[in-house]
C-alpha cells in the first residue's frame, strides 16, 4: 500500500508542478516580451527630452550634448554612433540598442528613436531609455529572487497539498484492505462505512457496499451453521432408531418384518427431511423462483383443500374453502402449490380432533388475501415471528414434522413479492395470512 500512496503523491505533485511551471513560464514570457518591447521610454517627458537632446546635437555638436547629458534627470537620452558607442561614454545595454534600431527601422518618424546628423555630418541614433533600465542590475536581481521565492513557495504548497490529497484517497483504500483482511480471517462485522466518517463520495459508497456484502455473507454463514446443526440434530434420532432396530433384528430374527418397517419409516423420514432442506436451500439461493405463469389460485386451493380433507378424515378434521370468484395470480405453479399445501397441512396437523380448518380468499384491486385458520392451541405471542424460521417447533404444538414447511412457504411468498404473517385468533387457534399481487 505504500507504493500506491507514493504513486498517488507523485502524480498529483507532478500535475501541480507542471501546471505551476506552465503558468509561471507563460507569465514570465509575457513579461519578458513586454519588457523587450518597452526598453525605450516613449512617455511625453521622455519624448521632450529626446527632442531637446536632438536639437542640441544637431546644432551644438557632441560637446554640447555631453554637457546636457549630465543634467538629463530621470529620462536619460542615449546618442550612439555607427559603432554603437555612446557620446557620453555610458554603457548601452545591447537589448536597448537593438530595440532602438528596430524602432528606427519600423517607424522612422516615431517618438521612440531618431536619426540625427551632427554639425560634422556624422549620423547618430538617439533614443530615450526607460527609467531604471540603464544597466543597473539591482532591480533585475531583486525580480529574479522574488520569482525564485514564489516558485519555492509554490513547490512547498504543492508538496503539502499533494500529501494531503494522496492521504485523502489512500485512507479509505487502506481501511478497505484491512476490512478485506478481517473478512478473510472470519470477522464479518460490518463497520467500514462507520470508520470512513463523513465522506460522501464513491469510496464511501464502496465502503457501504462492502458492509452490506459482509452482513449478507455473515447472515448466510450463520444460516448455514444453524442449518447444519438442525439437520444433524434431526438426523440423529432416526439414525439412532435404525441402529437399534438393526441390533434387535439380529437378536430377535422373528421380529424382522416389524423392524424392517421401522427402518423403512425412519428412512422415509430422513428422505423427506433432506428433500425439504434442499428445497429450502434452492429457494434461499433463488434457483427455483424462475418460470412464472398465470396460476388459477382458486382451482389450486380447491385441490389442496380436497387432499388436506382426505388427510384429516381419520380424526374427523374438516377443511373448508371459501372463495368468492375466480382468482388468477402470476408465479411459479409448483412453488405456490408447495407453499399453500405446507400452510394448510400445518393447520391440519395442529388442529384439534373434530375441528375445522378454514381457507378464506378475498381480493382487492391489486392483491389477493388468503387466510388459513385452525382451532388448535395457537402459538405464544413471542414466537409468532419465529414460526417461519427453519426447524422451529413450538413446545405447545409438538407434533410430527421437521419445522421446515412454514419456512419454505415464506421463501416462496417472498419470491413472489408477497407477504405472510401469523397471529393468534381471539376464539383460539392460529391464523396465517398470505397476500400476493394479482396477475
Amino acid at each position: 500500500m505504500g507504493k500506491l500512496f507514493g504513486k498517488f503523491f507523485f502524480f498529483i505533485l507532478l500535475a501541480q508542478l507542471t501546471a505551476a511551471l506552465g503558468i509561471g513560464g507563460a507569465v514570465w514570457l509575457s513579461h519578458h516580451q513586454r519588457d523587450a518591447a518597452n526598453l525605450s521610454d516613449q512617455s511625453p517627458p521622455a519624448a521632450f527630452s529626446l527632442e531637446a537632446a536632438a536639437a542640441v546635437l544637431h546644432f551644438g555638436g557632441t560637446g554640447a550634448l555631453q554637457q546636457l547629458a549630465s543634467h538629463m534627470g530621470p529620462h536619460p537620452v542615449y546618442s550612439v554612433d555607427a559603432a554603437g558607442v555612446d557620446v557620453a561614454g555610458r554603457t548601452v545595454p545591447p537589448a536597448l540598442l537593438k530595440s532602438a534600431y528596430a524602432r528606427l527601422r519600423d517607424a522612422p518618424a516615431g517618438t521612440g528613436a531618431r536619426d540625427v546628423v551632427a554639425p560634422d555630418g556624422q549620423h547618430y541614433v538617439m533614443f530615450a531609455a526607460a527609467h531604471a533600465r540603464h544597466g543597473e542590475a539591482g532591480p533585475a536581481r531583486e525580480e529574479g529572487l522574488r520569482a525564485l521565492s514564489l516558485l519555492l513557495a509554490a513547490t512547498l504548497a504543492s508538496l503539502l497539498f499533494a500529501a494531503l490529497l494522496a492521504r485523502y484517497f489512500f485512507r479509505p483504500i487502506r481501511l478497505l484492505r484491512d476490512a478485506f483482511g478481517a473478512a478473510a480471517a472470519g470477522d464479518l462485522q460490518p463497520r467500514l462505512q462507520q470508520t470512513m466518517g463523513r465522506r460522501r463520495d464513491a469510496l464511501a459508497d464502496l465502503g457501504g457496499d462492502f458492509d452490506r456484502m459482509a452482513q449478507r455473507l455473515r447472515t448466510l454463514m450463520d444460516g448455514q451453521r444453524r442449518l447444519l446443526h438442525h439437520v444433524s440434530h434431526e438426523l440423529r434420532s432416526p439414525l439412532a432408531r435404525q441402529q437399534i432396530a438393526i441390533g434387535l433384528a439380529r437378536q430377535q430374527p422373528e421380529r424382522i418384518v416389524a423392524l424392517l418397517a421401522r427402518i423403512e419409516r425412519d428412512g422415509q423420514r430422513m428422505d423427506q427431511l433432506i428433500g425439504a432442506v434442499l428445497a429450502l436451500s434452492r429457494l434461499e439461493s433463488g434457483i427455483d423462483t424462475a418460470g412464472h405463469d398465470d396460476v388459477p389460485l382458486d382451482a389450486m386451493l380447491a385441490d389442496i383443500v380436497t387432499d388436506a380433507g382426505f388427510e384429516g378424515a381419520p380424526e374427523h378434521k374438516q377443511v373448508v374453502l371459501i372463495a368468492a370468484a375466480r382468482v388468477t395470480i402470476r408465479g411459479n405453479p409448483a412453488l405456490l402449490h408447495s407453499a399453500f399445501e405446507n400452510i394448510v397441512r400445518n393447520a391440519i396437523k395442529h388442529n384439534l380432533p373434530g375441528g375445522m380448518v378454514g381457507v378464506h380468499v378475498t381480493t382487492s384491486a391489486t392483491q389477493v388475501r388468503v387466510t388459513v385458520c385452525d382451532n388448535g392451541p395457537g402459538v405464544p405471542e413471542d414466537d409468532l415471528a419465529a414460526i417461519f424460521e427453519p426447524f422451529y417447533r413450538s413446545g405447545e404444538r409438538s407434533v410430527e414434522g421437521h419445522g421446515l414447511g412454514l419456512a419454505i412457504a415464506r421463501q416462496v411468498i417472498d419470491a413472489h413479492d408477497g407477504s405472510i404473517v401469523a397471529d393468534n385468533r381471539t376464539e383460539g387457534g392460529l391464523r396465517v395470512t398470505i397476500c400476493l399481487p394479482l396477475a
